[in-house]
């Protein structure tokens, strides 16, 4: 499903520059729940935003589903973002002024398809992640823990195979963070989606398949599940 060959990710110059990543080598199989840990700058989120092609200026190899993505236009990238990634952020990226339903649909508006189909679809996926009684509730009037569920609902919208979640839980506590993972979860063993979740709370993730410990770019450790 993912492999990366000696993936390295640099900022700045001079003084100033940093690598965020270091010569990584991975590999994830199709359907596994991997859990990324590390301390905030360990290049997470670089990792994260590589491997899901919005971030392109990187040196080495990146193949996902069979593609190698730096050889893909800004086209075929963004095809691939909307419809092989399914991505979850720490802060939801909700607009406040659409509801559930609305902000759920929202890549159809960027691929010009029909708005009744659109919703449709929408509200399947909020009944998928609970939500079924909230289609038209707008992010003022949910918790936090039920925006994150539109936020995934959004992320499964185009049928991705691969969801990458960056501190999925960041924002939620302990007992709404735990049923945001049990969701992912659901995903990874009854749908089938290869999950990867980076975080700084290791112990929400402990059914995860694997377990990689990052430090200043590199993988310092993977940890059994």
């Amino acid at each position: 499903m993912i492999r990366l060959e000696q993936v390295s990710r640099t900022y700045g110059k001079g003084d100033a520059r940093t690598r965020a990543l270091r010569d990584i080598d991975l590999e994830v199989e199709k359907g596994a729940f991997v859990t990324v840990v590390g301390t905030s700058g360990s290049g997470k989120t670089t990792l994260l935003n590589v491997i899901g092609g919005l971030d392109t200026e990187y040196a080495g190899k990146v193949f996902v589903a069979d593609r190698d993505l730096k050889k893909m236009g800004d086209r075929a990238l963004s095809r691939f973002r909307n419809g092989t990634v399914g991505f979850v952020f720490q802060h939801f990226n909700l607009l406040e002024h659409l509801d559930a339903l609305q902000n759920v649909s929202l890549p159809a508006f960027f691929t010009g398809e029909d708005e009744s189909r659109a919703l449709g679809r929408a509200e399947e996926v909020l009944s998928r992640v609970g939500l079924q009684d909230k289609l038209h509730s707008r992010p003022g009037q949910l918790s936090g823990g039920q925006k994150q569920r539109v936020a995934i609902a959004r992320a499964l919208f185009s049928r991705p195979r691969l969801i990458l979640a960056d501190e999925p839980t960041g924002n939620l506590d302990t007992r709404t963070g735990e049923q945001t993972i049990a969701l992912f979860e659901s995903l990874n063993t009854d749908d089938g989606l290869t999950v990867i979740a980076v975080t700084h709370e290791e112990f929400l993730f402990k059914n995860s398949t694997r377990t990689l410990h990052m430090e200043d770019g590199c993988f310092e450790e993977e940890r059994p599940a």
